[in-house]
Formats: C-alpha cells, sequence, structure tokens
C-alpha cells in the first residue's frame, strides 16, 4: 500500500512533491530564517504544512501559496489564526506587487519548492527584487552550487550572475534524501538569497540580462562568437566585437558580475 503524508493525500509526482518530514530540518530553517515579529512572509508550495506550523507563530502576516488543491480544505482547516492568508494558486501566477502593496512591507518568500520549477521562481524574484527582502528555499545541490558559485568555476553560469547582481547568495545547510517522503534521488541544500535593499548597480536591466543570456547561451564559445547572436544588425555587431578585442577573448564563465555590467553599459552606449 502506497505510503500517505498524514491527511490522507499522496505526493504528487507531476508536481514534484517531497514533502518535508524531519522536524529537526524544519526547525533548523526556521533557526536560520532570524524571524522577526513584524515579518511578512510567503511561502511556497506549504505542503502538508511542516514549516507553515512554525513560521503562522513567528511573524505579523504570512500568506501561504498552494497549487495543490487537495490539501487546500486541510490547510485551511488546520490553519485559522487572523495572521495567515492561504492562497489556492500557482506562486508563478502570484502578484507579489500587489502583496507588497497590500501589507506596506517587504516579502520575505520561503519555501521547500519542486527541484524543476527553481529557475522559474528564482527568476520571478528577479524580475520582482523591489518587492522582496529575502528568498530561503530549498534546492536540489547541484542547483544550490551554480546559485552560490563564482566566475571561473565551472558551476558558474546565469543563475549566479543574476543571484549575485541581485543580492548575496549562501548555501545554509545540505539536506538528506531521508528527510523527506518521498525520498527524492538527490541530496538538497536550503539556500538564502539576500535581496539588495538599495540598487547598488547602475546599468539598463534589459540590456543587462539579455547581454547575460546571451553569452552564456554559446557558454563554450568566447565572447567574440557568443555576442554575435545579439539581436543587432551585422555592422553594429562587428563595432560591439571591435571595441573590446581583450574581453572578447574570454568566455562567459571568466567574467565577473561587474564585468557584465560594464559589458552592457558599453553596448548599450555603442547601440545609442
Amino acid at each position: 500500500m502506497a505510503r500517505r503524508t498524514g491527511f490522507g493525500v499522496k505526493p504528487k509526482q507531476s508536481l514534484g512533491q517531497n514533502f518535508l518530514v524531519d522536524e529537526n530540518i524544519t526547525k533548523n530553517i526556521i533557526r536560520d530564517l532570524h524571524l522577526r515579529h513584524d515579518d511578512v512572509v510567503i511561502e511556497i508550495g506549504p505542503g502538508r504544512g511542516a514549516l507553515t506550523n512554525h513560521l503562522v507563530k513567528h511573524v505579523k502576516q504570512l500568506t501561504i501559496v498552494e497549487i495543490d488543491g487537495r490539501v487546500i480544505d486541510h490547510l485551511r482547516q488546520r490553519f485559522t489564526s487572523s495572521n495567515i492568508t492561504i492562497l489556492h494558486q500557482d506562486f508563478l501566477e502570484t502578484d507579489l506587487s500587489m502583496l507588497k502593496s497590500s501589507v506596506k512591507a517587504k516579502l520575505r518568500v520561503v519555501g521547500n519548492i519542486p527541484y524543476h520549477l527553481t529557475s522559474p521562481i528564482l527568476f520571478k524574484i528577479f524580475e520582482n527584487a523591489a518587492c522582496v527582502y529575502d528568498l530561503t528555499v530549498m534546492v536540489q545541490r547541484e542547483v544550490a552550487r551554480r546559485i552560490v558559485a563564482e566566475s571561473g568555476s565551472k558551476e558558474y553560469g546565469i543563475l549566479s550572475v543574476f543571484s549575485r547582481f541581485y543580492g548575496v547568495p549562501t548555501i545554509l545547510f545540505n539536506v538528506s534524501p531521508n528527510c523527506f517522503y518521498p525520498k527524492p534521488k538527490v541530496t538538497s541544500s536550503v539556500v538564502h538569497l539576500q535581496l539588495h535593499q538599495s540598487y547598488p548597480h547602475v546599468v539598463d536591466l534589459k540590456m543587462f540580462h539579455l547581454v547575460v543570456r546571451t553569452a552564456f547561451g554559446k557558454r563554450r564559445k568566447t565572447l567574440r562568437n557568443s555576442l554575435r547572436y545579439l539581436p543587432y544588425e551585422e555592422n553594429t555587431l562587428e563595432r560591439i566585437i571591435n571595441s573590446a578585442p581583450t574581453l572578447m577573448e574570454q568566455r562567459p564563465e571568466q567574467l565577473t558580475v561587474e564585468q557584465f555590467i560594464d559589458l552592457s553599459t558599453h553596448i548599450e552606449a555603442i547601440i545609442r
């Protein structure tokens, strides 16, 4: 007989559900969140409510966002305090700007998220950086290494650059597969991203995103070759490439975030 979660719901593989069942890990997450009474927290995918049970006791306002309709009734029956809001929807479609406006505070985002949605969730946070104070999520260990990777390492890529552009990423601790039901086939890590509260970079965001994505889209090529995929006419591309010949001989993983910022600003000046 298939094991269930304790309230009659079997984890759904299509939703990437691996419910956290180790109370010690839950307590460690709460410990490292350093919660304050006036915090406003958004929890992604509460599942059976293991983390929710602790969060609701410590914060001013908690909003939990759950896509699985099978657990919504259970969550609404279990959590009835006035400081909790339960949304039955996809976090990727949640309006963080509206939530921030309604509570008049930046949001702290927390969650044991589906591993296949790690990148979309992170990019949603980046796009809504002005609304978010920090992010603490459970991800696959290999992805965690990519998030915190520094230039020059093999893990360094788009996630690394954007994470360091928008904030300060840290791996808090690793989590064994034995702490979940069902057990994932990989080790997990809890990652914290402290977002910059005052914008430290002066750069056109659209250009920065375009340059980083284009460069890493052909990561085995030097910038001289990868940047030829930028959406500009041939003569403009030649001007870009010939304007910084030394830099163009490097591969994207060799560039720091600051160098990507400078390169983006440089290209923006050329195409004006």
